[in-house]
């Protein structure tokens, strides 16, 4: 039985040949870690901090840019409500194929839940229809059975701001059609190598071995 996440299918929409060689021959390329440095500091940082454990010591370790990240994502309204789980792996099954993710944190004010992502750079340009947020939402909400109401809360932490999708019925019919049509068509594909995207090529780590 087939299974795609969040990441595999974003990268498939964005360019099915660097979904073929990441994901089917499984080639993997390095890629600059510093990138990736600033949010996984916060990502560790906030899952200690859910957990209740002593975080004195890895917040002094922080510089001057992380720290007013930090400060910024510790006095946000949705990350200083009760945690129900952090850091936590979902999974979902739809027809024939599993969608599955991990999650930055679920939290909830009373029967209200909501799932958190900490964004250090930038948040979807469409967030609602984000591959991200429908995974999620359609997991959690198998997850979270006796919930009042269920939302999406992107934070950017760059900006500052909250981006808050709440998930209705409405929502979760689109995304079920979305999700399956875009699992299905990754699943009958059968030439990836005909469907490239150059808008993504410049920034590509694949870029070197696929022209």
């Amino acid at each position: 039985m087939d299974s795609f996440s969040t990441n595999m299918l974003k990268t498939f929409d964005n360019c099915p040949f660097k979904y073929y060689l990441k994901f089917i021959e499984k080639i993997s390329m390095p890629q600059n870690p510093e990138i990736f440095e600033k949010g996984k500091k916060i990502h560790a940082l906030a899952n200690y901090y859910h957990r209740g454990n002593d975080i004195s010591k890895l917040e002094t370790a922080l510089n001057d840019s992380e720290k007013n990240i930090w400060e910024n994502l510790k006095n946000n309204e949705y990350f200083s409500k009760q945690c129900i789980k952090s850091e936590y792996p979902i999974t979902a099954k739809i027809d024939n194929v599993w969608i599955f993710g991990r999650l930055d944190a679920i939290v909830k004010d009373g029967e209200n839940y909501f799932i958190l992502d900490y964004k250090t750079g930038s948040i979807p340009k469409n967030p609602e229809f984000d591959f991200q947020t429908m995974i999620y939402l359609i997991c959690a909400d198998l997850i979270l059975k006796e919930k009042k109401s269920l939302s999406f809360v992107y934070i950017d932490l760059k900006n500052n701001e909250n981006k808050i999708i709440e998930f209705t019925q409405t929502l979760k019919e689109q995304y079920q059609t979305i999700l399956k049509q875009k699992c299905h068509e990754i699943s009958s594909i059968q030439n990836f190598t005909e469907k490239k995207n150059s808008q993504h090529c410049m920034f590509c780590e694949y870029k070197k071995i696929c022209n």
